[in-house]
């Protein structure tokens, strides 16, 4: 079970990061370490995260969002944090 403090980050991920199962992936770790949130491709080919979750959960998908999946190439993540939102599950968004 995670614990500590809620956290809300919102994440741009750099690199090439589309067309590689990014975002699917992204909700299949964010499920299994009880990550709520939102993921979705962004028109300058970056992949945006909101993510709220315990600090230690939330430090753990970080760690993941670092490489994502094996066909993705992160160079950089841009993190922010803001106030929790209380988001519940984990959406794909396409745009």
């Amino acid at each position: 079970m995670a614990t500590g403090t809620m956290v809300h980050k919102e994440i741009i991920v750099k690199g090439r990061v589309q067309g590689v199962g990014f975002r699917a992936n992204a909700k299949r770790v964010a499920d299994s370490m009880n990550v709520q949130g939102q993921v979705k491709n962004l028109l300058d080919g970056n992949v945006w995260i909101l993510a709220e979750a315990p600090e230690d959960a939330m430090e753990a998908f970080i760690d993941w969002c670092k490489s994502g999946p094996a066909m993705a190439a992160v160079k950089e993540l841009d993190i922010t944090t803001g106030e929790v939102q209380h988001i519940k599950g984990f959406t794909i968004l396409y745009s």
